[in-house]
């Protein structure tokens, strides 16, 4: 019967094999896999070669190939075979943003029938919130949903997700005031200083994860007002971490909304398209520190 678009994985047995085509978007983040990071079966089949303008990914293989095992009931005839997502590693060894996945695929004899599996889904531990006050500034960094319009209710994600930040200032009678964030680190325990440990956005205001192949990572432009900044980060862990839990801690600062950005007070993206670094505001100027690594500190 004819294969439907929705499935992430449909498979058609056929008279001697089986045809499995693998949703692009396998796991509905809007990221799709390579077809180098499929494989079927323990022999590592490989897929047809991939048709760029096509949505899927198809595998043709005999039902007795690819390592496929054979089970014989009093019904039926029972072919088993694994389909084996394996993430290439990311350009940054430290950390990963996929997760390998297996999907199981049975075909049953004299019955056809069309299987499916859901997508692995990896669950964060929540996100802590922090306030800190200074005087009359009362500083706070959260998640949010996808619109931005209001905190994000539930703290799990899953690789393949963006993590949307917003950090936000409000002072009672100051002088109005634009907040930038200096630097956000990710570890595996409350400790910011320990190891392992991620600083995905550093050097006074650069968004370093956004330079990796395999993100998005960026600040949000516009802002929504001087005193809040929102930004994404594509989700991720540490290679090798079985745990599943992140403490982000951000250093917050602002200086005078009158005061124009400078190499002290910058918001800076790295864009892929240009290659350079990109300022949320003013000029290019104040963002070539980023690839230096020599920033003045605040």
């Amino acid at each position: 019967r004819a294969l439907s678009p929705r499935p992430a994985v449909a498979v058609r047995c056929q008279e001697g094999q089986l045809v499995a085509t693998v949703r692009r978007d396998l796991f509905g983040t809007g990221r799709p896999v390579r077809a180098a990071e499929l494989s079927l079966g323990t022999a590592s089949c490989p897929p047809l070669p991939p048709n760029p303008a096509q949505a899927f990914i198809t595998f043709v293989a005999a039902l007795h190939e690819c390592g496929s095992t054979l089970q014989v009931t009093p019904d039926s005839l029972i072919y088993r075979t694994t389909l084996f997502y394996k993430p290439a590693p990311s350009g940054n060894p430290l950390i990963v943003r996929a997760t390998p996945a297996e999907v199981l695929i049975e075909c049953h004899y004299p019955r056809k029938s069309n299987v499916s599996s859901g997508a692995v889904h990896p669950t964060w531990a929540p996100f802590l919130s922090t306030v800190a006050n200074e005087e009359r500034l009362r500083f706070s960094l959260r998640l949010m949903d996808d619109d931005w319009s209001r905190e994000r209710l539930s703290n799990s994600f899953q690789l393949g997700d963006s993590l949307r930040f917003q950090a936000d200032v409000t002072s009672e009678g100051h002088v109005p005031l634009r907040l930038f964030v200096d630097q956000c680190v990710a570890t595996t325990t409350p400790d910011r200083s320990s190891s392992p440990r991620y600083a995905f956005i550093d050097l006074g205001g650069c968004l370093v994860d956004g330079r990796a192949d395999d993100t998005g990572s960026a600040f949000v432009s516009p802002r929504p007002r001087p005193e809040s900044l929102r930004f994404l980060v594509d989700a991720f862990k540490f290679a090798g971490d079985a745990g599943s839990s992140l403490y982000v801690s951000c250093h917050l600062r602002v200086s005078a909304a009158a005061q124009a950005p400078n190499p002290w007070n910058k918001a800076c993206s790295f864009s892929k398209a240009s290659g350079l670094w990109a300022p949320l505001e003013g000029t290019a100027a104040i963002c070539s520190c980023c690839d230096t690594g020599s920033c003045p500190s605040p």
